[in-house]
């Protein structure tokens, strides 16, 4: 995969993927298979394994303690499994305390500490970066996905531009078309995206899967869900799916009443929290047996959350609450606690969404004054907002 993208691709997933990590579980039964880990057998697990073994002789080699960190970040994205987090971090402990840390450490700890929602530090950490090298273009570009993330979507505008020249034109345009497809410019991103695509045909699998990712969310947006069907499974059918692109797809599937297709993708995939939730929902939809023990399970886990004082997890726990308790009201407070922190469209819809169920006045015209600030086209988030003023 192109090195840069993995940035982009990294900061967009683990801001979404907060809601990946999950409480720790006892079963009730020892013979009960808890979780099936990954073979050491497999290559990936002896890469790794191999890199951790020579960093563990020589803990301050950076060459090595960064590959790894940058390895175990992919592997976070590719099975939504939060613990590989924590062991790059660790793999990147003899400088992560250092305010100034060596650039390459500084855009991984931008990366880990976004995740976490900590984005001011991570912008300081990209910004320290910049001083230093106004040509880093890693750090530009995770620093177009925080901004992005975050709202600020000038700011995200001006550090793509500053990627012509410094990256690949399938990069720097998937990075201008990500912002302006959430900056009332929706459909001459998505077009300019695809047309860029198409002039890459050579692109390889992983990013092309990335993009195909990005350009269905877009037309979803837009209306055209059988484009976007088709885009969603092209991604699909190119290997072992990553959380983001199931969770994705998920929500597409559910917002047409495709409850059934979702238990199918999303049976053996509860570990991670993400998941679990639209496994949940989409079983309540089609009430089936194991409808209130999934959403016992996930409940649990929230619970858990709140105790360790974890709020990474307000978007998933407020479709939670309005989804699967039916309690609007809890449901509208986590929305608009996690609004205050990122601004996605989905932050935004779970925002519309539990306005329109509590009645909470305030909610609904914050959603409507960033619409008119930003011009977000979202059909998905317009219908909930007609249901609002159908109410008044």
């Amino acid at each position: 995969m192109n090195v840069l993208l993995f940035f982009a691709m990294t900061a967009l997933v683990y801001a979404f993927a907060g809601a990946c990590a999950a409480a720790p579980y006892i079963p009730s039964d020892g013979s009960k298979v808890v979780e099936r880990l990954p073979s050491r057998a497999s290559p990936i697990q002896r890469e790794l394994m191999s890199l951790r073994a020579e960093l563990t002789r020589n803990p301050k080699d950076l060459e090595r303690a960064t590959t790894l960190a940058r390895r175990y970040i992919e592997q976070a994205r590719i099975e939504g499994d939060p613990r590989y987090l924590g062991y790059a971090e660790a793999a990147l402990a003899p400088w992560w305390q250092q305010r100034q840390a060596p650039d390459q450490v500084l855009v991984l700890r931008a990366t880990l500490r976004q995740s976490t929602h900590q984005f001011a530090l991570a912008l300081s950490d990209l910004d320290t970066a910049l001083q230093r090298d106004s040509g880093n273009a890693q750090a530009w570009l995770t620093r177009a996905t925080v901004q992005s993330v975050t709202g600020d979507y000038a700011g995200a505008k001006g550090s793509c531009m500053r990627l012509h020249s410094r990256a690949p034109a399938l990069v720097v345009q998937t990075c201008l078309s990500s912002v302006g497809s959430v900056n009332g410019e929706a459909r001459a991103s998505s077009a300019a995206l695809k047309t860029s695509l198409a002039h890459h045909p050579d692109t390889d699998a992983e990013t092309r899967v990335w993009v195909q990712t990005l350009l269905a969310e877009m037309d979803a947006r837009l209306g055209d869900a059988a484009a976007a069907d088709a885009l969603f499974r092209q991604a699909l059918g190119a290997g072992e799916p990553d959380s983001y692109l199931l969770a994705a797809y998920s929500d597409f599937l559910l917002d047409r009443g495709r409850a059934p297709e979702v238990a199918r993708l999303l049976k053996d995939k509860g570990r991670i929290d993400a998941l679990l939730l639209r496994y949940a929902i989409a079983l309540k939809a089609m009430g089936a047996a194991d409808a209130q023990a999934q959403a016992a399970a996930l409940r649990s886990r929230f619970d858990a959350a709140v105790l360790r004082g974890d709020t990474v997890h307000q978007r998933e726990q407020a479709r939670f609450e309005l989804a699967l308790r039916g309690d609007a009201q809890s449901a509208v407070r986590l929305a608009k606690l996690n609004w205050a922190v990122q601004k996605e469209p989905a932050d935004l819809r779970i925002l519309v969404e539990t306005a329109v169920a509590s009645g909470d006045r305030a909610a609904a015209q914050t959603a409507l004054d960033w619409i008119a600030k930003t011009k977000l086209e979202d059909r998905t988030i317009a219908a909930a907002l007609a249901k609002l003023k159908a109410k008044a």
